[in-house]
């Protein structure tokens, strides 16, 4: 049975410091949070992390120290835990530059990515601050001459997706909302899966990501909490309550990964 699967330990040890890595789910839904938790235990430095809406994933890997840049349309918890507070602390103190984007211009460049072009024009920005404090470029439209936000491709080193199913060979199969993750693996050059079962083989139906993309798979149930995955489990309240509550202070957030995080195995 073995293939493409491997321990999770043995799949974050791909990931070599600075690396440009791609993270799946969306805010406090499907995020590989195993996946990120054993990246903080194995102590990776400079990561510029991707992902088109972030919460626990990209706040942990802020407060462990994990993440210099941050390429993202939104991070934050949403409505019932607010906002992201260790993510917020590192983009103010200069630990973590913040490279704002809105989502659809985070889609664009992975979208450029997997068309293998150097850039994406995208509508709608037209009249916002935002590319010019981000120094996006403009396209001339070669039809109409009417120019247009071309956004540069974003080609991740890695992207790390959890799924409820995977097979042998890294097919894998998402239930529920896929968010950007076909497209992560797409344009990544090389993807991780973390699933929460692993099976000799997946009916071609039921692919949403073909093992030729997948480098290597990794089972970890639970793999997405303290997020939820859809058909498995629901986000986890307390514990990320007790991760809002820690993340107040740097010495609390500190605390909280060295003792629910760093100490505790890889499963």
């Amino acid at each position: 049975m073995r293939g493409k699967v491997v321990s999770l330990p043995e799949a974050i040890a791909m990931i070599p410091d600075g690396a440009v890595v791609a993270l799946g789910g969306n805010t406090v839904h499907r995020s590989p949070s195993a996946a990120v938790h054993e990246i903080v235990r194995q102590g990776r430095r400079g990561l510029d992390v991707v992902k088109t809406a972030g919460a626990y994933d990209v706040d942990l890997l802020c407060a462990a120290g994990c993440a210099a840049a941050v390429s993202a349309g939104f991070i934050g918890f949403e409505t019932p835990f607010g906002m992201a507070l260790a993510y917020r602390r590192a983009v103010e103190t200069g630990a973590v530059e913040a490279r704002e984007h809105v989502c659809a211009s985070v889609i664009a460049g992975l979208r450029a990515a997997a068309q293998g072009v150097p850039f994406m024009p995208i509508a709608g920005m037209t009249g916002s601050d935002l590319p010019a404090a981000r120094g996006f470029r403009m396209v001339a439209d070669p039809y109409t001459g009417a120019e247009t936000v071309a956004m540069a491709a974003i080609a991740p080193d890695v992207a790390i997706i959890h799924v409820q199913e995977a097979d042998v060979d890294g097919n894998a199969a998402i239930t529920g909302t896929l968010f950007e993750d076909v497209l992560m693996a797409q344009a990544a050059k090389r993807v991780i899966v973390t699933t929460e079962r692993v099976v000799d083989r997946l009916p071609m139906d039921r692919v949403t990501i073909p093992g030729f993309l997948v480098s290597a798979v990794a089972e970890a149930p639970g793999g997405a909490a303290p997020c939820g995955c859809a058909g498995e489990y629901g986000y986890d309240r307390e514990w990320l309550l007790a991760w809002g509550a820690a993340a107040k202070t740097a010495e609390g957030a500190a605390a909280f990964v060295v003792d629910r995080v760093a100490t505790v195995a890889a499963r």
